[in-house]
């Protein structure tokens, strides 16, 4: 009986050993907080996802946070939904749970969350840069933070070389620049390459649905869009059934790990909610992040955003640009944002090239005669209109 137990309490010991290889805290095991007031569903619809969670996950202790209830589970009882939020942010300042999964919670300008989402075309989980918060009140620069949030979130869930994608939203050209300046900076960026035939790190709904990149980057509006679409399609949008959640906040120097439900989000969602931040803890998030913006800002991040952010608006007073004659346009430069389109075909006017703007298949196009596409694609480039990689394509 003394082997026995000997066996057992040196079973224990690795047991103990392997979590603490696997989390940074040796001897002690992982507590996440749950949330319980303000689903729609109901707080039995959440505990019953925080206890098969703790079913499959008996390593891991679950502190609901709420009303009283009938559970084995540990529970922090509190009287209201805003009180929850004050006893969540103690226990995680305390360390008393090392991340929480909860709805409707406000973080502060600079940090938003990277939602994973299951798609619909092969089953691939991808991540979602970002669904909930405001990385930047500037929405190109809130792209390119989200870029590196998601990112840093695929690294803390293990993968080494995340490949990213940008959604083709309003914004995707100059953030797609963005980036390959800041790649170009000593940040290297694996890009994903678009499924369909022209390919690009530019993405297209097929993308989308397939799951071409590891991490899809778009705004933060679009991307609550997209996870409760994706999450609820089966349902009619009454009870998200798949996916991950709207994810953690990541941000510049946030140490909390505040990971979002929807109001609507079902027990399944739940279960995977907690099991993302489980993963999220044993990747040491937060340190991944340190580190990964003490790269970005190496490779002149600061710098980026600010040349993003300067305006190219004319002075008032400038003389107005007049077309040159006109000439047959079917060559046609792509990778210019919609916004940017008019301005781009006057910066060619200047230049003595006749252009027109358009609309390709891929998004907003510039048309030039084919014999001054490459002289054209220079003065583009120079004026910061599109890639300078593109001039010997």
């Amino acid at each position: 009986m003394e082997n026995l137990n000997v066996k057992a309490i040196i079973g224990e010991v690795f047991e103990d050993i392997a979590r603490g290889m696997e989390t940074g805290s040796f001897g002690e095991k992982i507590a996440l907080g749950l949330t319980l007031y303000g689903s729609e569903l109901g707080e039995e619809n959440l505990l019953r996802g925080a206890e098969e969670f703790a079913r499959l996950y008996p390593d891991v202790e679950v502190v609901l946070i709420g009303p009283k209830m009938d559970t084995e589970l540990t529970l922090v009882e509190v009287e209201s939904e805003e009180v929850q939020y004050d006893k969540m942010e103690e226990l995680l300042d305390q360390g008393r749970i090392q991340g929480c999964v909860t709805m409707h919670y406000n973080f502060p300008i600079g940090v938003s969350t990277v939602g994973r989402m299951v798609t619909p075309g092969l089953g691939k989980k991808m991540f979602l840069a970002t669904t909930t918060g405001t990385t930047s009140p500037n929405r190109n620069e809130a792209m390119v933070r989200n870029a590196i949030s998601g990112i840093i979130t695929a690294k803390a869930m293990g993968i080494k070389n995340p490949s990213l994608g940008i959604l083709n939203v309003d914004g995707a050209r100059p953030v797609e620049r963005a980036l390959k300046e800041l790649s170009d900076g000593g940040y290297p960026i694996n890009f994903a390459e678009s499924d369909r035939a022209d390919g690009g790190a530019v993405m297209r709904g097929n993308d989308l649905l397939r799951g071409t990149p590891d991490v899809m980057v778009t705004d933060t509006l679009t991307g609550n869009l997209l996870v409760k679409t994706f999450s609820s399609f089966h349902t009619g949008g009454s009870y998200e059934s798949v996916g991950d959640g709207y994810g953690p906040g990541i941000g510049e120097d946030y140490n909390r790990l505040v990971l979002i439900l929807s109001r609507v989000s079902g027990s399944p969602v739940v279960v995977n909610a907690l099991t993302y931040a489980k993963n999220l803890v044993e990747g040491k998030v937060h340190d991944v992040a340190k580190a990964e913006y003490k790269k970005v800002k190496d490779a002149g991040l600061d710098d980026i955003l600010a040349g993003l952010n300067k305006s190219k608006a004319k002075p008032a007073d400038e003389e107005e640009v007049v077309a040159p004659p006109e000439e047959i346009t079917t060559g046609s430069i792509a990778g210019i944002d919609i916004l940017e389109l008019e301005d781009a075909v006057r910066e060619l006017w200047k230049a003595g090239i006749y252009a027109t703007s358009g609309m390709g298949c891929t998004g907003p196009i510039v048309m030039v005669n084919e014999e001054r596409m490459q002289k054209a694609t220079e003065v583009l480039a120079e004026a910061g209109y599109v890639a300078k990689e593109q001039i010997d394509c």
